[in-house]
């Protein structure tokens, strides 16, 4: 198994950690709400709305067009200025960290959530997957999901090439709640300012992605 893991598996692993902390730091320090995906604030709006509260529906609206400004800056960064995308995850990622940390306890829940729901929609957009599968490195569902129909699927014909996905899966699962729990102690050691201790995670992810690129840039010349 190990020998056919390629880099871009050891960048989906980082990345899926760091994208667990600031899921798990949302809901420890912000409005207990995951701010990596927009199901949940979509709804939020939706009864908001129905609610007539302008306030929360200005709230929600502001979240959704900071997340899809943080997915429309990954063509748009590379398109006007010619910028790596995904050498720009690494320092997005830690400017959310920063300010996150920089946050006075007077901003109100919800809004404190902005920088991650740009980073991680950035982050999102800019890496899908890795060894061919299409995969999440900031939310779970489909990873679960993938991990039980590639187990169900080599129960049903017993081909190997099932367990491969199903390690691909369960690994991206356990490097996001590892990260989560790195959240977790951070919290409880340093309060709102332990989101500084994801940029160790985040250093991390930018080595792997440094890693990855020259691992490509090497290719040509084995061959």
């Amino acid at each position: 198994m190990k020998e056919n893991l390629k880099p871009d598996f050891y960048r989906h692993l980082s990345l899926s950690a760091v994208g667990g902390f600031f899921g798990a730091y949302a809901m420890l320090c912000h409005s207990d709400m995951l701010a990596s995906a927009q199901t949940m604030n979509l709804l939020e709006l939706l009864m908001a709305t129905l609610r007539g509260e302008p306030r929360a529906i200005l709230l929600h609206v502001g979240a959704l067009l900071i997340y899809v400004s943080g997915v429309m800056l990954t063509v748009l960064l590379p398109h006007w200025l010619g910028i790596s995308a995904k050498r720009a995850v690494p320092v997005i990622d830690a400017m959310a960290a920063i300010i996150l940390g920089l946050l006075p306890d007077s901003v109100f829940g919800f809004v404190a959530l902005y920088p991650i729901f740009f980073a991680m929609s950035f982050q999102w957009s800019a890496f899908s997957g890795a060894m061919g599968y299409s995969s999440s490195s900031i939310f779970s569902t489909n990873n679960t999901k993938q991990a039980s129909l590639a187990v169900a699927e080599f129960i049903s014909d017993g081909d190997r090439k099932h367990l491969g996905k199903a390690f691909f899966f369960v690994m991206t699962l356990l490097a996001f709640h590892a990260g989560a729990a790195v959240s977790f102690f951070s919290v409880r050691a340093f309060g709102i300012k332990g989101a500084w201790c994801n940029l160790l995670l985040i250093g991390a992810s930018f080595a792997a992605i440094l890693y990855e690129e020259r691992a490509a840039a090497l290719v040509p010349e084995a061959e």
